[in-house]
């Protein structure tokens, strides 16, 4: 490891800010430039302490912000470690293209291979149920829906777990209603049926993640999660299925290409 005074600085004893935090700022900093790359193990605490003459609780708090904002992962009895961030680029005006669905492959699929990832699904659920307020009008005031949920893992990881809801009068006994919908997925079967998908609207927002949200999809302290909320239309203009998706934010890169007019 290159020596710690080329890579951090010293503490500024006029400045207001507490010793602790300006030790993470410069860690931060280090980790943003690359000085520590992902999966590199940080200066140990020793090292830290002799680097600036600082005791262990002040260092462990230092590591405590960083571990908040989901840059770091502490190893029992290893140390503290930069948290790797392999983003998968969302592709999210050419995903949904007609072209990926003939050729027998799912949105997530397509977002896999550009990714260069091995995709798989697990925690599969397929169910009629009662439409919830906001699903209903989303669909046009229907009362039951068959509700599709399942989780996504890239390489082994998860990054994302979705729920999709459809009119019963559309997916009841189809293939949609089975656990492998079959190549293309359920927008494929969609079309089959006669609903030829005509556009998609999309609702994103960014928030904190819930419990049991944290222990789905394995999320570190600090990392929040994108929340997609996806309705699409066919060509009559009906409302065909609503997508409720959790993502990892640190999973992901958004890529939008927008008309000039």
């Amino acid at each position: 490891m290159t020596s710690l005074p080329s890579i951090l600085g010293g503490l500024d004893p006029t400045s207001d800010r507490a010793v602790f935090r300006q030790i993470a700022d410069q860690l931060r900093e280090a980790i943003d430039r690359g000085r520590f790359k992902e999966g590199e193990k940080l200066p140990s605490e020793a090292e830290l302490v002799e680097h600036y003459g600082v005791s262990r609780m002040t260092v462990r708090n230092s590591f405590s912000i960083l571990q908040g904002e989901g840059l770091v992962h502490a190893e029992h009895g290893r140390g503290v470690f930069v948290r790797p961030r392999p983003p998968v680029r969302r592709l999210a005006s050419d995903r949904f293209a007609r072209r990926h669905r003939e050729q027998g492959k799912s949105a997530f699929i397509v977002e896999a291979d550009a990714a260069g990832s091995h995709p798989t699904v697990d925690s599969l659920e397929v169910k009629e149920e009662k439409a919830s307020q906001d699903i209903s009008t989303r669909l046009g005031s229907v009362r039951r829906v068959l509700a599709r949920r399942r989780r996504y893992l890239l390489d082994g990881r998860p990054v994302e777990f979705a729920t999709s809801y459809l009119p019963l009068d559309i997916a009841r006994s189809t293939q949609i209603a089975e656990p492998n919908p079959g190549p293309g997925g359920i927008y494929a079967r969609l079309e089959e049926l006669g609903h030829r998908l005509d556009h998609f609207e999309e609702e994103i927002r960014a928030r904190m993640p819930s419990p049991s949200e944290v222990k789905t999809l394995q999320l570190a302290s600090g990392v929040p999660v994108i929340h997609l909320i996806r309705t699409a239309f066919d060509a009559d203009g009906r409302a065909v299925e609503v997508c409720d998706t959790v993502m990892a934010a640190d999973a992901y890169v958004l890529s939008y290409q927008l008309p000039a007019t």
